[in-house]
């Protein structure tokens, strides 16, 4: 008993250190937090011991990562939840620190999978033309198994309690994102979905509680991930999220457009999404999307080089197909004097919103003197 409370007294010290109340120096408070986790894992058999060792060892990862190290900062939590895992049977408090961990970790492993403003780098999955290598691509699959752990962990909780319930609904945001950085964007939509209207409940239940602004701020997340994950849906993507009630009502005008930019028919939108036709009118005439193109042309050392304005560029459109873009685009290029002529090999890529991957242009087009006659892929 008296090695417990000694224990625990260390764990306030480490406390009030980790949330700035007690200031040290770096060493010491790597020594202090390096006696602690010595000191928790004396006690294997004290529940509340073991689901503050697996912490604390979240926080040596912490700093690991802080110093560069992602190699031990990746082992270190996997030690960690092995201890979180043991201890979550014991209370619902335990199994939130575990499923917080499972989290925490999944964003750790995927990192790589993101660019700095933490969108995935490879939407598109196996198809990108520059996709993630195999141990990249690994570690994004384990971050997605161990967060979708989170969402069952969660979800085993009492959801009459809202800390339960909100806390399913984060995890639900995050395996969104994995999924996401995977290509599995589909799947990255409906979970996205799923929390957003768990989000609102709770904004529903209690628009005056101290969390509301938390959920406002991921309703906002949400809102601009579904925005950006829609632009690479495929149209029977589209129709399948909106078969399962995926589809949220605000975001019909965008998908009505993605469904234009692919050269969907308008009444083939209209029929598949259960929308009328002067509906889907209505929505093309008045939602612009933003055409962005690049021509490129080849030269000697079979590099590609992009030509300058007019023809690396963007513009806003109404009602108009990739391909009709990219038509005009090509009779004006053609005609110009920048065209390289027929023995050269040039191309065209053209893209919803912003320049990518090649592989997620809306239109793409090779021609060269030994290519075939150019058609749009």
């Amino acid at each position: 008993m008296v090695q417990r409370e000694a224990v625990l007294r260390l764990d306030d010290q480490w406390a009030r250190v980790r949330a700035g109340a007690a200031p040290t120096e770096p060493a010491e408070r790597e020594g202090l937090l390096e006696e602690l986790i010595g000191a928790l894992r004396t006690l294997p058999d004290d529940p509340e011991c073991t689901a503050l060792l697996g912490l604390r060892l979240a926080d040596r990862a912490a700093l690991r990562f802080a110093a560069g190290d992602r190699a031990g900062a990746l082992a270190t939590i996997e030690e960690g939840l092995r201890s979180s895992e043991r201890a979550a049977r014991h209370t619902p408090e335990y199994a939130r620190w575990y499923a917080r961990g499972l989290i925490n970790h999944g964003v750790w492993l995927a990192w790589p999978l993101s660019d700095a403003d933490r969108l995935p780098k490879h939407p598109l999955g196996p198809a990108a033309a520059d996709g993630p290598s195999a141990m990249e691509r690994a570690a994004g699959e384990r971050a997605r198994d161990l967060t979708r752990t989170a969402v069952e962990v969660w979800a085993g909780l009492d959801q009459a309690d809202p800390v339960n319930r909100r806390g399913l609904a984060q995890a639900k945001v995050f395996l969104g994102d994995r999924l996401a950085e995977l290509g599995a964007t589909e799947d990255a939509v409906a979970w996205a979905v799923d929390a957003e209207s768990d989000f609102r409940q709770l904004l529903l239940a209690d628009p005056a509680a101290q969390q509301a602004q938390a959920a406002e701020e991921a309703l906002d997340h949400i809102g601009r991930q579904l925005e950006l994950r829609l632009r690479y849906l495929a149209f029977d993507e589209l129709v399948g999220l909106r078969t399962r009630g995926l589809l949220p009502e605000r975001l019909l005008p965008r998908a009505v457009v993605a469904a234009r930019i692919r050269s969907v028919a308008e009444p083939e939108i209209a029929a598949r999404l259960h929308l009328d036709a002067e509906q889907v009118r209505t929505m093309l005439e008045v939602t612009p999307w933003l055409a962005v193109w690049r021509f490129d042309v080849r030269g000697p050392d079979g590099l590609w080089n992009a030509l300058p304005h007019p023809w690396h560029s963007a513009t806003e459109v109404r009602n108009r197909t990739a391909e009709d873009v990219a038509g005009e685009l090509l009779r004006g290029f053609t005609s110009s004097p920048d065209y390289p002529g027929d023995a050269a090999h040039w191309r065209v890529l053209l893209w919803w919103q912003e320049e990518g991957d090649p592989a997620g242009a809306r239109f793409r087009l090779l021609a060269g003197p030994d290519a075939p006659s150019p058609t749009p892929s």
